[in-house]
């Protein structure tokens, strides 16, 4: 691909919604330049038709993404998992939607948009000759910390942004995790920032049997302290629970942020943007009451885009509303160390971005 190609994430995109479309058993149908010429430039064996090489680049730019939804999903929205090659164009979103529990429409609009977007993100990658490493000025993400100079309030300060799952944080007092408004968690095998956190702080036996679900347990005494148990709390409430197992990662509480209000009759949550940012309030408040009582002190909280899973919000509005909280905080000269944290490089790119274009979101 030529250069002026190589920044085209747009086009790129429009290209691999095309294969969406039409799937891959059709491929000798659609005009696809960017993609064919991505495929030849990258052609393992030159000479193949054009349609078995964009196949295989396809396949090559899905395996890239990390494991776990979001491949998953690109996977059965190109007819790349085994067995759906043929599948009508309704039936392949049906089952990606599946992956992240929600309806088809919201998929449609929401996480379709992200998942098809990180594919063609991955294309450009691999056409940029990034097989083997970073592209010509891509900062490599991967598991990887960077600190992001910012200004709050017209005062200079420093964000440190994690890129990688979320239960590889290592010694950050606070950890906030989004919770819906029952304080109910996912169950420990899903791929959620509070799936992921439950997991990481149960308590495991020689076989790696969980012994204790520490974290799970801890918010259902909480909910029964408070009043709560088996009910909605309101939007923007914070409980706070010890972290478990993640203490030993220097992790020492985990705040539960209620943002994803449940839509009746269905899979599906709402979160308002106002909710995170209350949220986020809420648990710098929280970080403040309790810091004294701990030795060391609690400093550090890391927050992740609160709302941009199943709750459908973009990064950037997530973004925006966690980083207007944190601002006002900043701004009247609370010294906490803030940390954010990503699980890809789509995400962080934007993240850093946005937060050091002007000093915020």
């Amino acid at each position: 691909m030529p250069p002026n190609d190589l920044d085209d994430h747009a086009s790129v995109l429009r290209e691999v919604r095309e294969v969406r479309r039409l799937g891959l058993v059709r491929l000798r149908d659609a005009r696809l330049p960017l993609l064919t010429r991505a495929a030849a430039g990258n052609a393992p064996q030159p000479g193949r038709p054009a349609p078995a090489l964009v196949e295989h680049l396809l396949r090559a730019a899905t395996a890239r993404i990390e494991a776990g939804s979001l491949r998953t999903a690109a996977e059965y929205s190109l007819g790349l998992a085994q067995g759906t090659r043929d599948w009508p164009p309704a039936d392949r979103r049906k089952r990606a939607a599946g992956v992240y529990g929600v309806s088809v429409e919201r998929f449609r609009k929401h996480h379709e948009v992200l998942v098809l977007g990180e594919v063609a993100e991955q294309v450009l990658r691999i056409a940029a000759g990034a097989a083997t490493g970073p592209a010509a000025g891509e900062r490599p993400f991967a598991a990887r910390h960077r600190t992001l100079h910012v200004r709050a309030g017209g005062t200079a300060g420093t964000v440190t942004l994690h890129v990688h799952p979320v239960d590889l944080l290592r010694d950050v007092d606070v950890v906030v995790s989004p919770a819906n408004t029952y304080l109910a968690l996912p169950e420990a095998y899903k791929s959620s920032v509070a799936a992921a956190l439950r997991r990481a702080g149960a308590r495991r036996g020689p076989a790696g049997d969980v012994v204790e679900d520490l974290v799970h347990d801890e918010l259902r005494a909480w909910a029964a302290r408070n009043g709560v148990s088996g009910r909605a709390v309101q939007p923007g409430t914070v409980a706070a629970t010890g972290a478990g197992a993640l203490e030993r990662q220097g992790v020492r509480r985990i705040y539960h942020a209620a943002v994803a209000v449940p839509r009746a009759g269905t899979n599906d949550y709402d979160v308002l943007p106002a909710d995170v940012t209350r949220a986020v309030a809420r648990a710098l408040a929280l970080l403040a009451e309790e810091s004294a009582g701990f030795t060391p002190p609690l400093r550090s909280v890391c927050l992740p885009l609160l709302g941009s899973g199943r709750g459908g919000l973009p990064y950037a509005v997530s973004l925006a509303a966690l980083w207007a909280a944190v601002e006002a905080e900043l701004a009247r000269g609370a010294g906490w160390d803030i940390h954010l944290v990503v699980r890809g490089g789509v995400a962080g790119a934007l993240v850093e971005r946005l937060m050091t274009t002007g000093g915020g979101p």
